[in-house]
This record gives C-alpha cells, structure tokens and sequence, in this order.
C-alpha cells in the first residue's frame, strides 16, 4: 500500500455515513485515529495470515476478498463496492485474516486503528447492532454461495455469478451494462471453475443472447434468461 494522505473532513462524513449512530465524541476520536490510504489496481490492502491492524472502509474502487485453495487456485469469496466494508470477520474474532483482499481497480481504503475503533463500539449499542446485522447479512450470502457452489454445474455456477455482480453493482446508464471489470480468471474464481471451463460457458452464454462483452465489461442481455439458468442448476 500506498502511504497514508491527509484525512479531508468530505472523506470521513463519507465514512461516518456508515456509523450513523456516533456522538461528536466518537466523531473526533475516529478523525484523529484514521489514516487514508490509496491502493493501485492489482495490489493487496491486505494478504492471508496478516493480523488486523483496524477496521477497513473501501472509499473509492473495487475489491475482491479471496482465498487460497489447497491446491494453489485463489477463489473469490465476495466482491467489496465503493463504501464496503473489509477484514472484519478477522478483526472481531482476534484472529489473523483467513483471506486476502485485492483492488480490482484504483481504490482508496480508510482504516480505523482497532484500538479506537473498539472504544467506539464498547460505548455505543445502537452501533454494535448495526455492524452485527452486516456480519449477519454477509453469513446469509454465504450459506446461499455455498449451495450453488456444490449443487449446480457450471452453467448455473457462472450464471449465479453473473446475477450476484448484477446485485451488487447494478447496471450502468444503458440498463444492461455491469460497471466493474473483472478478468476471466476473477469470473472463473467467482464460479469456482476453471479459466478455461469459464471461458467456453461465458462464450455459450453469448452465443445463446444471454450476455455480451462491452469494453472488457459484461453486459446482460436476457436478465430473465439468466435466471432461468440459474434455477435449472
């Protein structure tokens, strides 16, 4: 990583939008306890077996959360937006990180020191409860990538893939576009296939008019399509 930058007031009312709950007091105790970060494309914000050093907001770009196999082959555990949240799970259970996160493309990361962070969350409730609710929603998606990810083949292992970029990311201004760019390696981890078995079910999927590439970007042409691939599994 980058060296930190100075933390602009606009920079942390955007993190603070995520902690809607905390008094002046815990305002100032976060600005001075914060450092800003930029991270280039392709790098890690951090790597497997690293201990958490504070809690880590992704302010500007993407990220991927990905751990290693047993044989050596990365698999994306979940994808991270603008304003997501990163290395928690590690953090709270004082544990080294079980996966790495790398940049999918430039980014900018804030990281709240554990020490302060802590102090913050021991002295507000309604804040406790709101991050529990996003671990807990986290595990939800989990126990459901873990379904698809034993029970279907990989047509419907890809096309779960494609829908959950489309839940997370949505659509650009032409309604079918995804605004992130991943390589074929990054959709063959998110499936759990090979590069190779991606690229021959990605090109099934064009030449059926399920989707097309837009500027190293997939766009979906038949949504509903899509679906109905997912749920024959």
């Amino acid at each position: 990583m980058e060296e930190g930058i100075s933390v602009a007031e606009e920079t942390l009312e955007r993190l603070f939008s995520l902690f809607p709950f905390i008094d002046e007091d815990c305002r100032q105790l976060v600005r001075l306890n914060t450092t800003v970060v930029q991270v280039k494309k392709g790098n890690y914000i951090y790597r497997e077996d690293d201990s958490p050093i504070g809690f880590i907001c992704l302010l500007e770009g993407n990220a991927k959360v990905v751990k290693t196999g047993i044989n050596g082959r990365g698999n994306i555990v979940r994808l991270v937006r603008p304003m997501g949240l990163l290395g928690y799970r590690a953090l709270f259970a004082e544990e080294n990180y079980r996966s790495g996160a790398l940049t999918l493309d430039d980014s900018v990361i804030a990281i709240i020191d554990k020490d302060a962070f802590f102090k913050v969350m021991r002295s507000n409730a309604d804040l406790s409860l709101h991050i529990l609710k996003l671990i807990a929603s986290e595990l939800g998606d989990s126990h459901l990538r873990m379904v698809t990810l034993t029970q279907k083949y990989l047509r419907g292992r890809l096309a779960d893939a494609i829908l959950s970029l489309v839940e997370i990311y949505g659509f650009d201004s032409d309604g079918k576009t995804i605004p992130v760019t991943l390589s074929r390696a990054d959709l063959a981890q998110l499936s759990s296939m090979t590069t190779s078995n991606a690229i021959r079910t990605f090109s099934a999927f064009v030449s059926e008019g399920l989707v097309s590439n837009i500027n190293k970007r997939i766009a979906v042409l038949d949504l509903q399509g899509l679906h109905k691939v997912s749920e024959l599994g």
